[in-house]
């Protein structure tokens, strides 16, 4: 009886996050810009080519990551992208590639559909790069 209890709350819990939250409170792409020049920049460069100032300076080169879209047959695919942002989808320590920001990103969690047709309270910052990402993805 008690874990039906606690899931009952903690559904009431999310489904409360969730309806609190309207489409004005969502992270916009300029949000998730300002993370991305503080946090990313200084290796996917400041248009997300790959060319920041520490990208000669590592054992594997950044992508380019407005080519995300094109590299996954036209879809960005977002969950994938908030999971390598997150670290958690990397079976190795970040070593000196890419580093985990998991820590940064807590915080303020908002709903995103993560594929399965529910929405899961997101963290975010996370939410906000990944719109960002999005913004910035080109065709050819």
């Amino acid at each position: 009886m008690r874990p039906f209890l606690f899931s009952l709350s903690l559904g009431a819990c999310a489904a409360g996050l969730i309806a609190a939250c309207t489409p004005n409170d969502m992270p916009e792409p300029a949000d998730g810009r300002a993370l991305f020049v503080e946090n990313c920049a200084i290796c996917h460069g400041a248009d997300a080519k790959g060319t920041g100032p520490m990208a000669a300076e590592l054992a594997k080169a950044p992508p380019d990551l407005t080519r995300i879209a094109a590299r996954n047959g036209g879809s960005f695919p977002a969950v994938r992208v908030m999971s390598t942002i997150d670290g958690y989808t990397r079976a190795a320590p970040a070593g000196p590639n890419m580093p985990e920001f998991g820590a940064l990103l807590e915080g303020d969690l908002v709903p995103f559909d993560t594929g399965d047709g529910l929405m899961t309270p997101t963290p975010r910052k996370l939410v906000a790069l990944v719109e960002y990402l999005e913004s910035v993805q080109v065709s050819r």
